[in-house]
């Protein structure tokens, strides 16, 4: 069952985890419904891209205003491919949320366990990873492309929330839009290292299309990697959308040729009234 429902032009949620847990919003944007212009039209999120910064917090005020999540309570970082983890408290409510200066340097990964903080990401092709552990409010979301993915980056989630006390098994996760595994073609290299990352891995999520041309699901690879790492399969689900064939619905850095927006993954527990 598709994990995301498109609730309207702007954003898709994980309904069956608001379902099941009142209070949690999470869920990924779509590219429509902004005041970004020209290659960033319209819902651009990202900082980063050299769209107009006015125009970038328009947008994230928008989102903020859709989901009822004061955009003073986001938590937003400076994601450089790596798998640094942080967990977020409530003194840093604010970081990267209508700057891209003020964000969390060199992190691709979120959680909390705390209300009253909406963690978010940047993606435009890569994976958004979402976790739950609900039985102790403990949320997270990272960022997969694929150096963070071979370097198994959902691994060090599930290692920092060990450290807090929970066990693999009792983690949910959901795996988001990104480039699906038909659009995705890398080279040798990229093989290698997945080839690496999976060594003790019956299961290969890529397909040979010619001498040194390969299609790689990273969607897949995510969530072999989660499994390994002690997620039951039962307890992960993967959504069908790809940000580069849904072209009415994302950005897609492939797809656009570098020159495009993003969009973000948002989790977070709302304060009670």
């Amino acid at each position: 069952m598709e994990p995301f429902i498109l609730k309207n032009d702007s954003f898709l949620l994980i309904d069956s985890w608001m379902d099941k847990y009142p209070g949690l919003i999470a869920g990924m944007t779509t590219k429509n419904g902004g005041y970004s212009k020209n290659e960033f039209e319209s819902f651009n999120m990202g900082f980063h891209v050299n769209d107009n910064p006015e125009a970038v917090c328009a947008n994230r005020k928008h989102l903020a205003e859709l989901l009822a999540f004061p955009l003073e309570s986001w938590a937003g970082a400076e994601q450089t491919h790596d798998v640094t983890v942080q967990k977020v408290t409530s003194g840093d409510r604010g970081k990267g949320a209508s700057s891209y200066g003020t964000s969390f340097k060199a992190t691709d990964a979120f959680y909390t366990d705390e209300k009253g903080i909406l963690l978010t990401l940047c993606f435009a092709d890569c994976v958004p990873l979402f976790f739950i552990a609900p039985h102790r409010n403990m949320i997270g979301t990272a960022h997969a492309g694929w150096k963070g993915t071979v370097n198994e980056i959902s691994r060090h989630m599930i290692e920092a929330w060990k450290n807090e006390g929970i066990q693999p098994e009792q983690i949910f996760a959901v795996i988001g839009p990104s480039i699906c595994g038909k659009c995705y073609i890398v080279d040798e290299r990229v093989i290698t290292f997945v080839q690496n990352t999976l060594e003790d891995v019956e299961k290969k999520p890529y397909n040979t299309i010619k001498a040194g041309q390969y299609a790689l699901d990273l969607q897949e690879l995510n969530k072999l990697l989660m499994i390994k790492a002690g997620i039951p399969e039962a307890n992960i689900s993967v959504t069908k959308y790809c940000s580069s064939c849904h072209q009415d619905l994302f950005f897609s850095h492939r797809r656009d040729h570098g020159k495009t927006g993003r969009m973000t993954s948002f989790v977070g527990w709302k304060e009670e009234l």
